[in-house]
């Protein structure tokens, strides 16, 4: 059984009204049927332009966002009909990585009080426990203790996302989103967060839904690929099979469209 299961997910959103305050009418049908597996221990790349559903399509995944129809189910359990106490603890088992370092950590909280605030909400551990754990958290990955007392924004880009994701693991959770989580960076130092991840999945037995419009990127750390265009799935096979014998003209339009990167 996949640790993932996704059966005909669909999300609408009304599109009555508009940024701009003047009415509209219709729906923009962001996820149309889509159904997926992920298996343990396996990556997924999903991979697609911008506005193809992707970030939707994940966060629907875990929840974050109420689907308008179809089924999610994590290691069995269906999460559109878990109570509130349930999905706390399904929680625990599924987290995000987001794109945006520079947006996505509170600047008011240190590194510490970042890192720590799911153990607190989650874990009945004390003071001198949790903060044993936050060290080795940042120990996990590549960041010294010495930055437990510093802030968000005296961290570089990179230095960031490794904090976005130490604060990930913080539940030792089973799945991972992660949503474009080195699109923000520069090529140098995403491969380094691209390495990070891979590293942290053999160490901690993670299972990810990696979400980029990087193909690249994607051959290097999926284990399996699916495209995605206009809220569908339009292409789904091994990573080798979608790189090298693309069924689909979107997807030859993406390996083309897309320049090689070193991330070794």
């Amino acid at each position: 059984m996949a640790l993932v299961e996704v059966r005909n997910l669909t999300k609408v959103f009304d599109l009555s009204e508009s940024a701009f305050g003047d009415r509209r009418s219709g729906q923009l049908r962001a996820v149309d049927d889509v159904s997926l597996d992920i298996e343990q221990g396996e990556t997924l790349g999903l991979v697609g332009e911008s506005g193809s559903g992707k970030s939707t399509l994940g966060r629907l995944t875990l929840r974050l966002i109420e689907p308008t129809s179809g089924s999610i189910l994590f290691d069995g359990n269906d999460l559109l009909k878990a109570s509130g106490s349930e999905l706390r603890r399904h929680r625990r088992d599924m987290q995000i990585v987001f794109q945006d370092p520079f947006g996505s950590l509170d600047p008011r909280f240190r590194v510490e009080d970042l890192i720590d605030e799911p153990l607190i909400i989650h874990e009945k551990l004390t003071a001198s426990a949790r903060r044993r754990r936050v060290r080795e958290l940042l120990r996990a990955v590549g960041l010294d203790e010495s930055a437990m007392r510093r802030y968000a924004h005296e961290f570089s880009g990179g230095q960031r996302q490794r904090i976005g994701i130490a604060r990930a693991l913080a539940l030792r959770p089973r799945f991972i989103v992660a949503d474009e989580p080195v699109s923000a960076l520069d090529v140098s130092v995403g491969a380094q967060i691209v390495n990070l991840l891979r590293q942290l999945q053999r160490e901690f037995g993670l299972t990810y839904l990696f979400i980029s419009h990087s193909m690249p990127v994607v051959r290097y750390l999926a284990t399996r690929i699916a495209v995605m265009y206009r809220g569908k799935i339009v292409e789904t096979g091994s990573t080798e099979q979608i790189m090298e014998h693309p069924q689909h003209d979107y997807t030859s339009t993406l390996l083309a469209a897309t320049p090689e990167i070193a991330v070794q």
